[in-house]
This record gives structure tokens, C-alpha cells and sequence, in this order.
């Protein structure tokens, strides 16, 4: 691949991690709009509205889910998925600038998620289990690539930050 092509590529992996924090940021907010409100009567209005039986396990789950919400648990739903687009978003950032430490975190985070992937394809394969898995694999193989090339061409920095 050309260095023009790995380019390209990892614009689209930062579009893609920027995709994801920003949708990750918009439900933190939504979160935040549920603080104050009867969340059992929520539960059960949605159930409704969805011609859902609420006797049925996975229904039954979103009703005992909905219930054991409190504006605390919803503030810390929220906190945490301020952090983890903050952290998505960051990383974006630095693969568009073609920062080395944004490239190294692309390949930690998708490295972090193959073990789990593995699980999930082991108790019961879908397709959209391996897609995630070839996916998560493409990611870590460009980054790689990416990482070896810029050692190999001397681009490597010294200063994990810069």
C-alpha cells in the first residue's frame, strides 16, 4: 500500500472513531435527559409502544433495567460516556494530524477488543460477530503497517506524546 493509501486509510479510521464518540456523547446527553423521570413508567410505556410482551425474558430485562436506573447511575452512565468519546474523539484527532501516540492508542483499542470478539464467535457465530472481528483485525493490521512503516522510514518519534 502507498503511503498516499495508508493516508486514506487512516482518515477513515479517524472518521470512524470520530463517529463513534460523537454518537457515544449524544446518548451520554440522552442519559442526562432521563434525569427526573419515572423510568419504571418509561420502561413500560416503551414496551407498550412496541406491541412487546412484558412477560418475555428480553423485555422482562429492559424493565428490570429501567427500573434500577437512578439520577446517580445516570450521572455516572453519563460521565463515563463523556470520557470514552473524549478519549475517541482525542484519538481521531491525532490520527488526522498523524500523531504516532493517536496511531499506538488505534492499536491498543482494537487490540483490547479481539479476545472478546473470540468469545463471542466461540459461544455462537454470526455474521455480525466475525464482521467485527474481521474488522477489528483490519484495524490492527493497518496500524501495524502504519507504525513499522514510520520506524523503517525513521519517522519514529522519540517523545511518545509529540
Amino acid at each position: 500500500m502507498t503511503s498516499s493509501g495508508l493516508r486514506k486509510s487512516l482518515d477513515i479510521v479517524a472518521a470512524i472513531e470520530a463517529a463513534k464518540g460523537t454518537a457515544v456523547l449524544l446518548a451520554g446527553f440522552g442519559l442526562l435527559g432521563l434525569l427526573h423521570r419515572d423510568l419504571h413508567a418509561l420502561g413500560e410505556e416503551l414496551v407498550v409502544q412496541f406491541h412487546l410482551n412484558p412477560a418475555r425474558k428480553y423485555p422482562h430485562i429492559f424493565m428490570d433495567l429501567m427500573s434500577s436506573l437512578n439520577d446517580t447511575r445516570l450521572w455516572s452512565l453519563a460521565g463515563m460516556a463523556l470520557l470514552y468519546s473524549s478519549l475517541r474523539l482525542v484519538e481521531a484527532y491525532g490520527l488526522w494530524k498523524q500523531k504516532t501516540w493517536a496511531e499506538w492508542l488505534a492499536l491498543a483499542g482494537a487490540c483490547i477488543y479481539l479476545p472478546f470478539e473470540v468469545y463471542e464467535i466461540y459461544a455462537k457465530v454470526t455474521w455480525v460477530r466475525v464482521s467485527a472481528l474481521v474488522f477489528n483485525l483490519l484495524i490492527v493490521l493497518l496500524m501495524t503497517r502504519v507504525l513499522l512503516q514510520k520506524r523503517r522510514n525513521g519517522h519514529a518519534q522519540p517523545n511518545p506524546l509529540a
